[in-house]
C-alpha cells in the first residue's frame, strides 16, 4: 500500500497540472458514472492529501475521496489521453493533462461534513502544515500499545507505513515493542522530526530514501534500490552485522535489530 509520501506527491502533481481547469469527468468502468455526471464540466478547485487519503474539491459539487488501498493506481498523462486501459473507475481530463484511476479501495463523492469527519478521524500528518505533534504525543505517551503498532495506526499518525516505521525505529535505536508510554518526550520529538524529514524526501524523489547517501559516495537521486534503505528486508544489521529479526506486529512484518534496538 502506498505510504504518505506517494499520496502527497500525487496531490502535488494533480494540483499543478489540473487545478483551476473545468474538467471532463467520466467513469469508463461505470461504477462511478452517476457521481461523475455531477462533476463533469465543473472546476477542479484543488487537491488535498492527508495520510493515505486524497480529496479532490470540485466547485459546487463537493469532494471526491480516494483511498488507493493495495491495488489502486493513477495514470497521469498529457492530452490527448489514450483509450482507457483496464477497469478505469475515474477519468478526469483538463486543458493540458488528465488522469485515469484504476482499482481504488475507495472512490466516493462526499460533502463538507463528511470531509471534515474523515480528516478528524485521521491522526496528524507530518507532511501537512497544520500538523500538531503535541496531539500525537498525547496519544503515544498514554498508550500501553507498542510504538511499532502505534506508528501504523492511522488515527494516531497519518501516512506512516511499514517501511518508514521499521527504518525510523532502527535509526533511533528504539525497540518496536516498547510501549508508547515508555518513550520520553525527547525520543518522540526525534521520531517525529525524522519521519517528517524522510517523508519530505520521499515526496521530492518519489521513493522512500532513509540511507545516508554520503556513505555510498552518491547523491540521493543516484542511490539504487538496495542502497536506499537501512534495515527493511535486509539480511544483516548495517551497524552490528547481526542477523535482522523479523516478526509480526500490528498485522505487518517488522524488521529490527535485537542488538541495536533495545
Amino acid at each position: 500500500m502506498p505510504e504518505g509520501h506517494t499520496i502527497h506527491r500525487i496531490a502535488r502533481d494533480h494540483q499543478r497540472h489540473l487545478a483551476g481547469d473545468e474538467v471532463e469527468v467520466s467513469s469508463p468502468q461505470g461504477r462511478f458514472a452517476e457521481e461523475a455526471s455531477k462533476l463533469d464540466g465543473r472546476e477542479l478547485k484543488g487537491v488535498e492529501a492527508k495520510g493515505k487519503h486524497l480529496l479532490y474539491h470540485f466547485t459546487g459539487a463537493g469532494y471526491v475521496h480516494i483511498h488507493l488501498g493495495l491495488y489502486g493506481k493513477f495514470r497521469l498523462s498529457k492530452q490527448p489521453l489514450k483509450p482507457p486501459r483496464g477497469q478505469v473507475r475515474l477519468r478526469v481530463i483538463g486543458s493540458r493533462y488528465g488522469f485515469d484511476l484504476n482499482g481504488p479501495n475507495r472512490c466516493e463523492l462526499m460533502g463538507n461534513d463528511a470531509r471534515k469527519a474523515l480528516l478528524d478521524r485521521l491522526g496528524e500528518d507530518p507532511l501537512r502544515r497544520d500538523a500538531d505533534p503535541d496531539r500525537v504525543w498525547d496519544r503515544v505517551s498514554k498508550s500501553r500499545s507498542a510504538i511499532g503498532g502505534l506508528l501504523l495506526n492511522q488515527s494516531v499518525i497519518s501516512g506512516v507505513g511499514n517501511i518508514y516505521r521499521a527504518e525510523a525505529l532502527f535509526a533511533l535505536g528504539i525497540s518496536p515493542f516498547r510501549l508508547g508510554k515508555e518513550l520520553s518526550r525527547g525520543e518522540f520529538d526525534e521520531l517525529w522530526a525524522l519521519l517528517s524529514e524522510w517523508l519530505r524526501v520521499g515526496v521530492k524523489y518519489n521513493r522512500i530514501i532513509t540511507a545516508d547517501a554520503k556513505e555510498h559516495g552518491k547523491s540521493l537521486s543516484r542511490l539504487n534500490k538496495n542502497e536506499r534503505l537501512l534495515i527493511y528486508k535486509k539480511p544483516h544489521c548495517p551497524t552490528c552485522a547481526s542477523e535482522v529479526s523479523v516478526t509480526e506486529l500490528a498485522a505487518r512484518k517488522i524488521y529490527y535489530c535485537g542488538q541495536c534496538q533495545t
